[in-house]
């Protein structure tokens, strides 16, 4: 039987799985080459009919191991969930199934989505493709393996978490496009919880239009999630961003505060050159002050680590989990080994962390101020967007946009998505990495927008040997599609200065 178009990319994702399956961007046995191969050839079936479910009907569509799903094992790389089957079905990939779209299989992360380089994970690092082992580079975490399938082609996108980071730092460090959404817009109901106010399901994609695609399939309000934007506050936030101007001539703001002297010097160069590009079609480029971005890095890692240190404490071996051998054979003995012998290192270490900080000694001068902090990351967004935001403002005020912060405020803001080039796997693997606290500074450039809850994505600059630079294009809350729309721009613009 000949295959169809939706076949045959099908069976270049799976070749490429089996080419790349040394790098450890699936968790291991979570892809099914015969079910992967039906579901393709029925999906070419409906197209040749002229009924296809949607756009991505057929597309293989790579889902982070953080993600429940009912087939295939859901462990958040951990030895403590190893051979857990989750008894229901995340709405992202209910949703994106319901399009029509094929699971390429479960991606390997950071343990619990907790680490910036990949590496944290009990199925092994991540790696980049390279000739050298010795020349391999980090792919970015936490979602390094839906970043690393995306970029060699294993699957056609694929679904991440973004908490402070996680999905538009892979994307910098792989050469593709990482969107986070506004948060509430897409569903959480069973992504399992690393922070609960900062969590954000995001998409993958070699292209802007790829990521766009996919997004716009999985967002929508859900019942089941607490934190999902109800129809009517949905309806209110559509109401008001359809009232903004939609000027194709953009003002952009550069925020002075992230022009910092740890800045790698190429990635300030091809900022630079970036932002000489936008200009030249037109729009304005306005130096724009965040003051609260300073303390909003610190301000995270005591927020993160608190939400975590509750969400994780069911894994005990008795509720969830797996228990330790040890914890077995000792009578009157629940779980005292448990979580030391099944939780990584750097888990552990953000455990004790959001412990302490949540501790009646410390909640005032940690976790009160930090959320103080997280409130003024948000007011100086505000203050330096054109746009209100939607869910601070009164209906009737979108009749009143265009007062003196529409001719000061900006569109969107562009930076870097990274303080520094992909560093080499052996340099984080060697006895002199002893300061676990070192990737925390690799999320400078990505905490702030997560603290607001604004959309973000991550757009890449053409580059070779893995030496990967990505461009954020970060809008007010609710201005998705406008994020989406000045990515595709800069997109454009930086392959055409390529070629």
């Amino acid at each position: 039987m000949s295959l169809g178009r939706i076949g045959q990319q099908a069976k270049l994702c799976l070749k490429n799985q089996s080419k790349y399956q040394h790098l450890g961007a699936f968790v291991p046995s979570t892809s099914h080459t015969e079910s992967i191969t039906k579901a393709s050839q029925v999906a070419d079936e409906r197209h040749d009919r002229g009924r296809p479910l949607s756009i991505i009907d057929g597309e293989l569509i790579a889902i982070k191991d953080n993600i429940c799903t009912t087939d295939q094992p859901t462990t958040c790389a951990s030895e403590v969930l190893q051979g857990f089957y989750s008894p229901f079905q995340a709405t992202v990939v209910e949703r994106l199934q319901a399009a029509g779209a094929i699971i390429a299989g479960k991606t390997n992360l950071d343990e619990f989505g907790m680490g910036s380089y990949g590496v944290n994970s009990a199925h092994g690092p991540v790696k980049s493709p390279a000739s050298d082992p010795r020349s391999q580079r980090s792919v970015g975490g936490s979602s390094g393996g839906s970043a690393l399938a995306t970029s060699t082609r294993q699957c056609f996108a694929a679904l991440g978490t973004d908490t402070g980071g996680s999905v538009r730092l892979p994307a910098a460090r792989t050469g593709i496009v990482g969107f986070k959404p506004s948060y509430g817009t897409v569903s959480r109901w069973g992504v399992i919880a690393y922070a609960n106010s900062l969590d954000t399901v995001g998409v993958f994609g070699r292209s802007v239009e790829a990521a766009k695609q996919v997004y716009r399939l999985i967002e929508g309000h859900d019942p089941r999630d607490p934190t999902s934007i109800s129809p009517l506050t949905r309806s209110r936030v559509e109401t008001q961003v359809s009232c903004r101007p939609q000027n194709k001539i953009l003002r952009i703001g550069i925020p002075c505060e992230y022009l910092l002297k740890e800045l790698d010097p190429l990635i300030n160069k091809h900022w630079s050159l970036a932002l000489q590009l936008l200009r030249g079609q037109g729009h304005s480029i306005h130096l724009v002050s965040l003051p609260t971005t300073k303390a909003a890095l610190a301000a995270y890692y005591i927020l993160a680590p608190a939400e975590a240190s509750s969400n994780l404490a069911k894994y005990d071996g008795v509720r969830y989990g797996n228990k330790a051998p040890s914890d077995r054979d000792k009578p009157n003995v629940l779980f005292s080994s448990t979580r030391g012998h099944s939780f990584g290192a750097e888990v552990r270490r953000r455990i004790l962390l959001g412990s302490y900080t949540l501790s009646s000694n410390a909640i005032d001068n940690y976790f009160i101020r930090a959320q103080k902090v997280r409130r003024l990351v948000q007011d100086d967004f505000n203050k330096v967007f054109a746009a209100k935001h939607p869910l601070l403002q009164h209906q009737d005020e979108c009749l009143r946009q265009e007062d003196d912060k529409e001719e000061t405020g900006v569109d969107i803001l562009i930076t870097p998505t990274s303080l520094n080039l992909p560093p080499l796997l052996s340099s984080l693997q060697s006895d002199k990495n002893d300061d676990p606290t070192k990737q925390f500074q690799e999320d400078v450039y990505t905490v702030p927008a997560s603290l607001a809850g604004l959309p973000a994505i991550s757009v890449p600059v053409p580059c070779v040997d893995w030496k990967q630079v990505g461009l954020q294009v970060m809008g007010q809350y609710g201005d998705d599609e406008r994020v989406l729309d000045a990515a595709s721009k800069l997109e454009e613009l930086l392959k055409d200065a390529d070629d």
